[in-house]
């Protein structure tokens, strides 16, 4: 065998192939690698595939063509141009170096190699283990389709191309992982998406050192975006691909992540992460309406708890007509220890429903709620308006359509209620005043986190507090820099 490049091609000599190929991938170890082979007008032909992501049916029609051969061909100077015309698939390619056979063994396709000559065709014929496609359980809509992701990238393009028929819209595939050889795509509009942002993305996932990435997406998004400990999303990721067309639309890029059922959006704001698909599937003034009362809860997440221990600590605050609020029965625990403490057993709570099968989490949530939260108050460990607050704060990060900046909220709540409960209303500004500031100087993909309220973009802004009805909606977000700011119909 010949090295090139440091690759080492493919050689004449079938059996230098056929012991490169055992004692790299371990032939006589691993169960699931397959090899056939046949003998085809006196000169061999080696078949190699993988049992676990092959059709079956496919390799044994495909066998049977080659060996149907012998009785119909007898030129064999032509042998190598017979059987590709026999490879009956649509997809067929040559390589010529060894490390592209095994990587494509390993993908799940099958190489042909044929003894005297320096290639080996590969036919695609993947059919990876998996789900059918069905609605996210976390981005349910009343009315809509129920499609959503799966693990398998080529049945997520699919789904992202059936709704966006456009030919400028390029899938580009990338392989991440030394060991892994992990499916990566990159997916834009050609013509809609910055050509900057499409090449740093690409550079940025081409740079990735790494011998695996079993995590799938949210390892390649520590690689682009340099987080560090910032606990809020920088990226946004659906399971929509209504969700992930639109954005496509808007110039966008997606990243698609083989063995991972999540899209990843980029560049990403604050306030994308508070869209819900259920806004653009109800009428202009409803969509509007629920966005309110979703801005409303999410306000509720952050701020509630926090506020509403400022009154308990300092009643003048409040005017005549508030002055209710506040804790009737104080109880043996102090106010501030008693909303960290119920804070954190709803965090238990939660997590304790993820890894409880389906049957017993509603039974758990009843015991919880009734039992436990009962007697905690009967006891005088909390009072009632601790659990009220705190449960409707929990309910406000529930409501939060982004996973991850909930989770995100909940820290900073966390934070702002033990800040109020050491200096009271300084604390409590300085709270407010440093998440503030922290969320202005975030950045995704060097896009401000805050766009369009800070920088102030008016136009941008009215369409984040309102649901515009489509037809007058008619130009892009200004901020992921569009090549055509307009969404008309263009000349191809």
């Amino acid at each position: 065998m010949r090295q090139k490049d440091d690759k080492i091609e493919i050689a004449a000599n079938i059996k230098e192939n056929k012991a490169y190929m055992e004692k790299r991938l371990g032939m006589d170890v691993s169960f699931d690698l397959g090899f056939r082979e046949v003998i085809i007008l006196k000169r061999k032909v080696h078949v190699y595939y993988l049992t676990g992501l092959c059709d079956s049916i496919i390799i044994q029609d495909l066998l049977k063509e080659l060996v149907n051969l012998n009785d119909h061909e007898s030129n064999s100077k032509k042998l190598p141009e017979i059987i590709e015309n026999r490879l009956l698939h649509q997809q067929v390619e040559s390589v010529k170096t060894m490390d592209e056979s095994v990587d494509q063994v390993l993908s799940g396709l099958i190489v042909v190699f044929i003894d005297g000559e320096r290639f080996a065709y590969v036919v695609d014929v993947r059919h990876y283990p998996g789900r059918t496609p069905e609605e996210p359980d976390t981005e349910r809509v009343i009315r809509g389709s129920r499609d959503g992701y799966t693990e398998n990238i080529i049945e997520n393009t699919a789904l992202t191309r059936r709704r966006l028929r456009d030919a400028r819209l390029r899938h580009e595939m990338l392989k991440v992982g030394e060991r892994s050889k992990t499916d990566v795509c990159v997916s834009y509009v050609k013509d809609i998406a910055d050509e900057g942002l499409v090449h740093l993305i690409k550079k940025k996932i081409q740079d990735i050192e790494i011998d695996g990435i079993s995590m799938a997406d949210k390892t390649i998004e520590e690689f682009i975006i340099d987080r560090k400990w910032n606990p809020y999303p920088l990226v946004r990721y659906t399971e929509r691909p209504d969700v992930a067309a639109n954005h496509l639309l808007e110039g966008h890029v997606l990243i698609l992540v083989d063995t991972s059922p999540s899209a990843i959006i980029l560049p990403t704001t604050f306030f994308h992460h508070l869209q819900h698909a259920e806004e653009y599937r109800q009428a202009p003034a409803i969509g509007t309406f629920v966005r309110w009362i979703r801005f409303l809860a999410i306000l509720a997440s952050m701020y509630l708890l926090p506020l509403w221990l400022l009154f308990v600590l300092d009643p003048t605050i409040l005017p005549k007509a508030l002055a209710f609020i506040g804790p009737n029965e104080e109880g043996n625990i102090p106010i501030t220890i008693q909303i960290v403490m119920a804070v954190i057993g709803i965090e238990f709570l939660r997590m304790a429903a993820i890894h409880t099968p389906t049957p017993l989490s509603t039974s758990m949530g009843l015991i919880a709620a009734v039992l436990i939260g009962q007697i905690a108050i009967d006891v005088g460990m909390f009072s009632p308006e601790v659990i009220l607050y705190v449960s409707i704060s929990a309910i406000g990060s529930y409501v939060t359509p982004s996973y991850e900046l909930s989770v995100a909220n909940k820290v900073v709540n966390i934070m702002m209620v033990i800040f109020t409960g050491l200096f009271g209303a300084i604390g409590f500004v300085i709270g407010i005043t440093l998440h503030i500031m922290y969320l202005v100087n975030l950045k995704s993909i060097k896009t401000p986190y805050l766009w369009p309220f800070l920088p102030f973009n008016p136009k941008a802004m009215l369409q984040i507090i309102f649901r515009i009805p489509v037809p007058y909606s008619n130009s892009r977000p200004s901020i992921v820099h569009p090549k055509n700011n307009y969404r008309q119909p263009t000349k191809k």
